[in-house]
C-alpha cells in the first residue's frame, strides 16, 4: 500500500521518534508499505516520520544507483534500519546535492563526512555493526537525521536558508507540484 508522505512545515519532522520493539503493531507491512512509497515517489530513502509515525525505523536502497553513478566498486545497499545509533562518522567532510520527499523541488548541497559506523536491528529484530562510505553513507546520515527530527535544510548555511525560503513557505501552503501521494500540514 503506498502511504502518504509528510511535507515540510509538519511538526513530526522535527520530532524525535522512539524507539520500537518486535511486538510493534504490523511491522513487517509497515515495512514493505515504505518501501512501496519510497519506490513510487522514486525515492532511495524514506524514514517513519516522513509517514507521520514518529519511530526509529528507515528503509534504504541505494542498489538503485548502482548503473547510475557507474562507480568503480560502488556497491548499494537495500536494508531496513530499525532503533539505529551512528556510533562514529570520520573523514574529511564533502558536499553532495541531496533532495528530499518530503520536501519536494528544493536541492542543495550538504555537507557530511563520508564514512560512519551504525548499530541497528534489522527487520528480524538481529543487531548489526556495520561501517558504510560513500553515497550509502550519506543516505543513511540524511535518514537518521529525520529520526532525529533534523531535516537536510537544517544543515544549510543561514544565506542558502535564507535562498529556499520562499521556496519552504510555498511547500507549507501546498504550492508545490509532485507526482506522489502527500500531506500538507495545516496549522
Amino acid at each position: 500500500m503506498i502511504l502518504t508522505i509528510t511535507t515540510y512545515g509538519d511538526p513530526i519532522l522535527k520530532k524525535r521518534g522512539a524507539d520500537i520493539d518486535k511486538d510493534y503493531p504490523q511491522l513487517q507491512e509497515l515495512i514493505e508499505n515504505m518501501y512501496q512509497t519510497m519506490y513510487r515517489a522514486s525515492g532511495i530513502g524514506l524514514a517513519a516520520p516522513q509517514v507521520s509515525l514518529s519511530i526509529r525505523m528507515f528503509v534504504v536502497d541505494t542498489t538503485q544507483l548502482e548503473d547510475e553513478k557507474k562507480r568503480k566498486g560502488f556497491k548499494g545497499i537495500k536494508k531496513v534500519f530499525i532503533n539505529p545509533q551512528i556510533i562514529e562518522e570520520s573523514g574529511d567532510e564533502w558536499k553532495y546535492e541531496e533532495g528530499c520527499l518530503s520536501i519536494p523541488g528544493v536541492r542543495e548541497d550538504v555537507e557530511r563526512k563520508p564514512v560512519i559506523k551504525i548499530v541497528y536491528l534489522d527487520e528480524h529484530f538481529t543487531e548489526h555493526q556495520e561501517t558504510y562510505d560513500d553515497i550509502n553513507a550519506r543516505v543513511i546520515q540524511h535518514e537518521y537525521d529525520h529520526i532525529e527530527g533534523i531535516l537536510f535544510t537544517d544543515h544549510l548555511k543561514p544565506l542558502k536558508k535564507k535562498l529556499i525560503q520562499k521556496k519552504l513557505e510555498n511547500i507549507t501552503k501546498g504550492k508545490v507540484d509532485v507526482d506522489y501521494k502527500v500531506k500538507f500540514y495545516k496549522k
